[in-house]
């Protein structure tokens, strides 16, 4: 994702925010080695639950890079920085699949599918109009 990052913007990203999904001992140090600024998650987290925070003190002698992962997010500005993932697009399509029950398009053809993601995104976007205003 880097890369792709880097080849369509022309530059390498300075900070990169990245789900549970990312989160490997490899990926964690080839950021490390580009000197890119990481928040990966290191673990799903239920909906609506604070994360642990942050025991004082040092880390171990034995920490491993996923250890420190952890450790930076459940810091007061680690968290924060995370916590900007809420307001991108991706839980949308979550949302989405997930509260809609969206798993696949009913209809075949380019135009046919655009035509019915333009339904699903209207109407996901009129209840939550319709829930900001009268929940």
């Amino acid at each position: 994702m880097v890369e792709a990052i880097q080849k369509q913007a022309g530059q390498k990203p300075i900070e990169l925010l990245a789900d549970s999904g990312y989160c490997s001992e490899t990926n964690l140090k080839y950021l490390h080695k580009k000197k890119i600024s990481a928040y990966v998650a290191t673990s799903r987290q239920k909906h609506g639950r604070q994360p642990a925070s942050c025991k004082r003190g040092p880390l171990p002698n034995g920490a491993t890079i996923v250890d420190r992962m952890r450790r930076k997010l459940q810091t007061k500005s680690g968290a924060t920085v995370y916590a900007a993932r809420k307001s991108i697009v991706e839980p949308v399509f979550g949302q989405i699949k997930h509260a809609r029950g969206f798993r696949q398009f009913l209809m075949r053809g380019i135009e046919k599918v655009k035509a019915e993601w333009a339904l699903v995104c209207a109407t996901h976007n009129i209840l939550k109009l319709y829930r900001m205003c009268y929940a």
